[in-house]
């Protein structure tokens, strides 16, 4: 068994404050990988793009070049998610009227092992997973919007963002789902990946999405995996789905049961559970597993197997009721 080490991670002020904020965790060795997946990466039209839909962001980029002595430019290549190839991941996700569950599995040398408290003061503040320190793996924002990537096809690819960068623009500028759905048909989408979403109202939304088109289905409940299952995109599919296909039929065992958030968390983070995945050298290993609550903002994490939860408050974080733990651990087989 190994450890695993989250850091809990807390940003206030402007955009441009933050991003100089996190140019002090910036690590040699991620400069050296990031180098090597965005070396064919648009700039030019990654600025534009930002600068129309998401001068926030740019803002925050702005401030990492800064901390880090770096061209603009070469900031939002390496760190922007534009036109930046990613190795495959796995999620499984669960959405239904009073939460979002899910578990999150790739390899924890690629992981950021950050969860991201960010409070702007010229946006939505929220919580989530980081990756490639601007982009989030999952999250819920004040509204709350919770919205996770799952990765489907890395082959089908054109120039556009990460789903990690798709991710955290919605975190930061929608307050619904719908909201959410008008962004995300606005941005490129670089390769094929889903995004499972949800907010106040309870409803789920997945979104199914290629660079060359989208389709958007509502569910309660909601179940999603790595898979496309419309007929419009269901030929952008990886070849190998079927490991997929069986933990969206498990869940769907388990819809009977009406089981609380905490029971959730459990069936997911069991590290017996078929839900729960072990091969971390081949990138498909569970590392978080998360439950938001968007009616009251709370969140329910745990990290590796068979950990106990930690229960964590937005709204408390917010009004300064809650205090939030430096570094949150786990183990990983």
């Amino acid at each position: 068994m190994k450890e695993l080490t989250i850091r809990v991670v807390e940003l206030q002020g402007s955009y441009f404050e933050q991003g100089l904020k996190q140019s002090e965790e910036i690590k040699s060795t991620q400069l050296s990988l990031l180098e090597t997946l965005s070396s064919n990466s648009n700039v030019k039209k990654a600025k534009e793009i930002l600068k129309a839909i998401s001068p926030n962001l740019l803002e925050e980029l702005r401030g990492l070049a800064n901390g880090l002595n770096m061209e603009l430019d070469t900031v939002i290549r390496l760190y922007s998610g534009y036109d930046i190839s990613f190795p495959s991941m796995g999620c499984t996700a669960f959405i239904n009227d009073d939460y979002y569950v899910r578990n999150y599995d790739f390899s924890p040398e690629l992981y950021d092992a950050r969860l991201v408290f960010s409070q702007p003061i010229d946006g939505y503040a929220s919580v989530g997973f980081s990756q490639q320190m601007i982009g989030r793996l999952d999250g819920m924002n004040e509204k709350g919007l919770v919205v996770g990537l799952h990765f489907v096809n890395n082959e089908d690819k054109e120039e556009g963002f990460i789903a990690t960068t798709i991710v955290r623009l919605l975190l930061n500028q929608c307050a619904c789902i719908e909201e959410a759905i008008d962004l995300i048909s606005i941005i490129p989408h670089g390769f094929c990946y889903n995004y499972s979403i949800t907010d106040q109202s309870g409803r789920g939304v997945l979104v199914e999405a290629s660079p060359q088109k989208q389709f958007v289905s509502f569910g309660n409940p909601l179940i999603c995996t790595n898979h496309f299952d419309s007929q419009a995109l269901r030929e952008k599919n990886r070849e190998e789905i079927q490991e997929s296909v069986k933990r969206k039929a498990y869940i769907n065992s388990l819809l009977t049961k009406k089981l609380s958030p905490i029971a959730a968390y459990h069936h997911f983070n069991d590290g017996d559970s078929p839900l729960f995945y072990k091969y971390y050298k081949e990138y498909f290993g569970t590392l978080h597993t998360v439950v938001y609550l968007p009616k009251d903002l709370s969140i329910i994490i745990g990290i590796g197997e068979n950990s106990e939860p930690i229960m964590l408050s937005l709204t408390g974080y917010l009004d300064g009721t809650c205090s939030l733990p430096k570094v949150i651990k786990g183990t990983i087989n």
